[in-house]
């Protein structure tokens, strides 16, 4: 706490030797920007950020630099209302609201990335290198982008060509002899622009529990190769086709005696035209396909093979869709297209298809300058399930004193996927099992001839229905109120309501200590809360912000269970059981009911420098059931809080050249039992390089 304390002494220390210094060009230098800010993922066509009437913020690619972020996991989860949590073996997603990740619709450039083989995105798979943006809008989102979104959206926005020549180099080399370094050009010419990014990234990996042969995460080595090119034959139309090419290969090694490979292959391509007709009408078509390929294999000391599998997965999708204004004040977009998606893995029986057409339509309408409108709404078809109607209103009303109320309700629906249905995962290097619904009444037996279950926790008998499908009412009210040029505060308070939520659970532990996942609905789920931002930036030099949410996810059922006193536990093994109240219900599992974040970001032009400490809290969750009544309550075991401080200091020289420094998970924060996705303290070093 000390060293914490020094080093926000020492940036105050700073601030306030300088602050008189150009402190009004600086104020409205931040201002003129702060009003440019635009965003496009929240109604799919521009719209200015203080404008919207949806909860969203931007991160600037100022702040992805000064915290020399390098993959996409590390910026995110600093974010208020996100969390970045292990699933299954180890690999991270985002919690949204209380949301699981599988809610949360990941895009680059507006189109979605694919590859979830257990429902979480990788999100060290998304370099930052060559990254302008990225936008966050919270709540359901179904009424324009379909079914994934229905907790959010997360756009990863790209770089596009600048007039003339130009690049940079990035460096980046930390602990555990992890490096990344990434090149990227760029070149614009009247009508014809081209960049061009290159990033390769290697780790050794971690070892946080030095009792087992085996480590945490095995090192491995990715590259990602991307490129855009533009091209506008008139005033009117511009064309861009963009490609990104990825692939990572990594060494396993399992219980001493077996060794393998990983690799993962994904490519991405997408071709982009629109037309502006008029000032009143534009049109665009977009081409977008995608594929993720990934195999494992293990080999026996004899170099006899042991366990082998292989995901495929394509995305084709076209789209068109066109706007028109009928005035100044008013903006009518709507669109067609159609998803073909085929998966192909060793973990299914069959090659899985689905077809999926949709349309939809928006209508955004500005009355008397202050009271904006937004509705929309989306029809998707299925050739599986059923067709679904997601509408969605959204409004915000400013007021003349700085303040604006919004407020929005969107529906959204998400059927079961053939993973959740018909899966059956075993990973050969950590020895978890994954079990779609439908599978689990005939392999869990199976498993447990072998000798590989120590004991079922859920009996066989909650699976001989169906898994049903899930459909949710979001609902987000929110404030945002500039208390004067150098405070703003934005306030939201927020409720998914939930009916037969797909979640995950364990149902079985295994003889070598892991566990067996499955699916299973919980009926009626709803998460709610606050969340608030509360940001001091007195000139451009200096800005301090924190946030927080407030968090309570729970099932309903569970609390008319405790409700009726129908829920028991014990303190110990041995002791007696004792009922339960209502206010022992904790509520969801992984779920926290306390997070929040402080950061503070200094630039000092005289010495071409900048600094800042950043700070994440997460309060205790739990993970399992630890007293066998099936719900989580204050008397199961729990995961304690904790807090990451990260801090970042760069300084340029000669105007092209920048050195950074930083230390990540500053108090070296572990807990190998729980946390897999965070290693212990990192300590790193940059160089970045303009011509």
């Amino acid at each position: 706490m000390r060293l914490l304390f020094a080093a926000f002494s020492f940036l105050f220390a700073i601030q306030l030797t300088v602050a008189q210094e150009d402190e009004k060009e600086s104020e409205d230098k931040f201002i003129t920007q702060e009003l440019d800010e635009v965003i496009v993922s929240a109604t799919r066509t521009i719209r200015q950020l203080s404008s919207l009437p949806l909860p969203a913020q931007i991160i600037k690619k100022s702040e992805i630099t000064s915290i020399n972020a390098m993959r996409l996991s590390e910026l995110l989860e600093e974010q208020t209302g996100l969390i970045s949590v292990p699933d299954f073996g180890g690999g991270e997603g985002i919690q949204l609201q209380g949301l699981d990740s599988q809610y949360t619709l990941i895009l680059v450039d507006g189109v979605p990335l694919i590859g979830r083989s257990a429902g979480t995105l990788d999100l060290n798979r998304i370099s930052l290198g060559n990254v302008k943006s990225i936008e966050i809008v919270k709540g359901a989102s179904s009424s324009l982008y379909g079914s994934e979104a229905l907790g959010g959206v997360i756009n990863i926005i790209t770089e596009n060509p600048k007039e003339g020549f130009g690049g940079y180099l990035n460096h980046r080399s930390g602990t555990f002899n992890t490096n990344d370094t990434g090149l990227n050009l760029d070149y614009k010419k009247d009508k014809f622009g081209i960049t061009a990014f290159i990033n390769r990234y290697e780790t050794d990996g971690y070892d946080l529990n030095s009792d087992d042969p085996l480590n945490t995460v095995d090192s491995y080595e990715n590259y990602t190769i991307t490129t855009k090119l533009s091209y506008s034959p008139a005033e009117n139309t511009e064309i861009i086709a963009s490609g990104r090419l990825f692939t990572q290969d990594q060494n396993t090694i399992a219980l001493e005696e077996f060794s393998g490979e990983s690799s993962i292959n994904e490519w991405n391509s997408r071709l982009f035209g629109q037309h502006e007709f008029n000032s009143k009408f534009s049109s665009t078509l977009e081409l977008y396909g995608s594929g993720y390929k990934a195999s494992e294999f293990l080999i026996d000391p004899e170099g006899n093979p042991a366990t082998s599998s292989e995901f495929d997965q394509l995305l084709l999708r076209p789209e068109f869709r066109s706007t028109f204004l009928p005035n100044d004040n008013t903006e009518v977009t709507g669109g067609i297209g159609m998803n073909h998606e085929s998966l192909d893995r060793s973990d299914f029986s069959s090659q899985p298809t689905f077809n999926s057409p949709y349309i939809f339509l928006q209508y955004d309408r500005t009355f008397s300058n202050n009271f904006n409108l937004i509705l929309g709404a989306r029809f998707d078809g299925h050739n599986e399930y059923k067709s679904q109607f997601s509408p969605k209103v959204a409004m915000r009303y400013d007021f003349e004193n700085n303040i604006a109320v919004k407020g929005s309700i969107g529906y959204g629906f998400k059927a079961p996927d053939f993973r959740q249905l018909y899966f059956n995962f075993s990973n050969g290097v950590i020895g978890y099992t994954i079990l779609g619904y439908n599978a689990v009444s005939t392999v869990l037996p199976q498993l447990e001839e072998q000798g590989q279950i120590a004991n079922i926790l859920v009996p066989l008998s909650e699976f001989d229905g169906q898994l049903s499908p899930e459909n949710s009412v979001g609902i987000n009210l929110g404030l945002d109120y500039k208390i004067n040029a150098a405070w703003t505060f934005g306030l939201n308070l927020f409720r998914n309501s939930i009916d037969d939520l797909i979640d995950t659970r364990i149902v079985a532990n295994k003889s070598n200590g892991q566990n067996v996942f499955s699916y299973y609905n919980i009926k009626e789920v709803y998460t709610q809360g606050l969340e608030y931002n509360l940001s001091w930036r007195p000139n451009a030099s200096l800005k301090v912000s924190a946030g927080y949410q407030l968090l309570y996810a729970r099932d309903k059922d569970a609390e008319r269970a405790f409700k009726n006193g129908e829920v028991f536990a014990r303190e110990s093994p041995t002791s007696p059981s004792f009922q339960l109240e209502s206010s022992d219900y904790f509520g969801l599992f992984n779920r926290s009911r306390h997070m929040a974040n402080f950061s503070l970001f200094y630039n000092y032009p005289k010495w071409d420098a900048n600094a800042n400490i950043r700070a994440t809290y997460r309060s205790r969750f739990g993970l399992i059931d630890s007293n066998g009544n099936s719900y989580l309550d204050n008397y199961d075991e729990f995961v304690e809080g904790y807090a990451i401080v990260d801090l970042a200091i760069n300084k340029s020289f000669y105007k092209n050249y920048e050195l950074g420094v930083g230390l990540d998970n500053l108090f070296d924060f572990t807990d190998p039992q729980n946390l897999t996705n965070i290693p212990g303290r990192l300590i790193y070093g940059t160089l970045s390089i303009k011509f």
